[in-house]
């Protein structure tokens, strides 16, 4: 974890205790062990995980505040990235992890439990597919901020990811570096759903060649009732 304490002490200024340390070792060891009975990374060597994973799923703190008390909620997390890091990182954050798989979910909320990364009911796993969380009452426009490291093209993300968020809150994706195309693709379904594009932060990971893109995106007004459409349109017919 060497690197990883290297990369938040010199690039977020935030030097990690004994404690988070041992939370990234914890999970690094669930994640690996888990792993050998479903799919959850094609990414096992340690230094890989460390970076590949932890670092890059930290990174939006260079760019975003999250010392702040806010309500984030992770779309499609999968086996827990970017939104366990950030909480081990953030530990005052009250985080939603999202996901269509029951068995991710389930192996989440194990991974909650040996961090004791909800001790103030302010970190919490659930399933669902994001087109109907989207229009429950209780999910729908509640978050300050939505994330996303699914691999789905902008238009389906917006769909996706928009309803969750509050007006004036932000919906920021993790992308590839090479984001300008799909940003000129997808700007209709962002504006449709009550987003704009703000801004897109490039670097290049820590140690490493990587390209990242975070697009911030605002929600400026309410997402129309009519979005997001029924489970698996969006992908099949992406607002263009």
């Amino acid at each position: 974890m060497k690197k990883l304490c290297e990369y938040a002490e010199n690039e977020l200024g935030i030097i990690l205790s004994d404690k988070q340390i041992s939370q990234f070792e914890k999970y690094y060891e669930m994640l690996i062990e888990k792993n050998k009975v479903m799919n959850l990374t094609a990414i096992t060597e340690k230094d890989e995980v460390v970076l590949k994973h932890f670092i890059d799923s930290i990174a939006l703190a260079k760019y975003y505040d999250f010392n702040n008390n806010i309500k984030v909620i992770d779309v499609g997390t999968g086996a827990g990235f970017p939104g366990i890091p950030l909480k081990i990182v953030f530990p005052d954050i009250n985080i939603t992890l999202y996901d269509s798989l029951n068995k991710r979910i389930k192996f989440l909320q194990e991974v909650i439990d040996e961090l004791e990364l909800d001790k103030e009911g302010n970190c919490e796993a659930i399933h669902g597919r994001a087109e109907e969380g989207g229009r429950m009452a209780n999910m729908r426009e509640c978050y300050d901020l939505a994330v996303s490291r699914a691999v789905a093209n902008m238009a389906v993300l917006a769909e996706y990811c928009l309803p969750f968020v509050k007006v004036s809150g932000s919906f920021i994706p993790y992308k590839t570096g090479k984001i300008d195309e799909e940003l000129k693709e997808g700007k209709k379904s962002v504006s449709l759903l009550g987003g704009k594009i703000e801004k897109t932060e490039k670097l290049i990971l820590f140690d490493s060649d990587i390209e990242r893109s975070f697009v911030f995106i605002k929600k400026i007004k309410n997402t129309p009732k009519s979005f997001p459409r029924k489970p698996g349109v969006a992908k099949k017919q992406a607002i263009s």
